[in-house]
């Protein structure tokens, strides 16, 4: 409020009081003979009118300054409420992202009842051209061990389990140049090994070699762990995006899109058990 009460609205205050003083000074001066008091009742009466018009001023000024503080006031409780809803807004959206991952998460297990699995958020990320990894807020403490595969709640492959403690552990992601799985093209059986892109310069993407000279491979063929040591079969690795011979010409790679949404990943589910087939 104090920053309307600048010079211009001092002065209109300041020359209302000044104005009413000198009136009531003229009005004592005016009460004696009828000689004076004509005279004083001739400079009164501009006088007054000044006066009425600048309190009329004064009292708009007034107005102005209580009801913009009411305004303030509204406009700082509407802004609190506004708040409020879109916290309620982020709840609920997290709270539907959950219950589709919980009903997703069932499905899987319905599917693989061979499958042991804890669920865990991701802290921080920790990525780059060459390497792609996150921290959890789960460890060993709730049964995580070293090279422990991590999917998502539709069983798409998010990587391995590279270092662990009490409570946390890091997941180097299927994105990482260094990390190789064996796969194979669902419809048709090919077999590669996939592994991060970044180093052929296509950051994001999956590479998958060593596939048949020969190999049809169409888009959006949908590629799967082979099985290993690490991985159970038939986890989901991506999907053909394009394909090509590689440097020597004498075998045939693909690219994938990976499975898994890294961009709005917000939980993994780490694989501590299973029976591979």
């Amino acid at each position: 409020m104090k920053r309307f009460l600048n010079g211009k609205t001092k002065a209109v205050l300041a020359l209302t009081v000044a104005l009413a003083v000198a009136l009531s000074l003229l009005a004592a001066l005016g009460s004696g003979s009828a000689f004076p008091q004509q005279a004083v009742q001739g400079i009164m009466r501009p006088l007054r009118a000044a006066v009425n018009g600048l309190i009329l001023q004064a009292e708009k000024i007034y107005s102005y300054i209580f009801r913009y503080d009411a305004l303030e006031a509204e406009n700082q409780a509407l802004k609190a409420q506004i708040a409020e809803l879109e916290n309620d807004a982020r709840t609920i959206d997290t709270l539907q992202r959950e219950n589709q991952r919980l009903k997703d998460l069932t499905g899987l297990k319905e599917e693989r009842t061979d499958f042991t699995l804890v669920g865990s958020y991701i802290i921080t990320w920790d990525s780059n051209d060459w390497t792609s990894s996150f921290t959890i807020d789960k460890g060993e403490g709730s049964g995580i061990a070293l090279d422990m595969v991590a999917i998502t709640a539709q069983g798409e492959v998010v990587g391995v389990v590279s270092a662990v403690g009490p409570n946390w552990a890091t997941v180097t992601t299927v994105l990482d140049s260094a990390l190789e799985i064996s796969a194979n093209i669902a419809s048709s059986g090919y077999a590669g090994m996939v592994q991060g892109a970044y180093t052929t310069g296509s950051e994001g993407m999956l590479r998958m070699d060593y596939l048949p000279t020969d190999a049809v491979i169409r888009n959006n063929d949908q590629v799967v762990t082979a099985g290993s040591t690490l991985y159970p079969r038939d986890l989901i690795l991506g999907y053909v995006a394009d394909a090509g011979f590689d440097e020597s010409g004498v075998a045939k790679y693909a690219l994938l899109t990976p499975a898994a949404d890294f961009e709005n990943l917000e939980q993994v589910f780490i694989l501590t058990d299973y029976v591979n087939e």
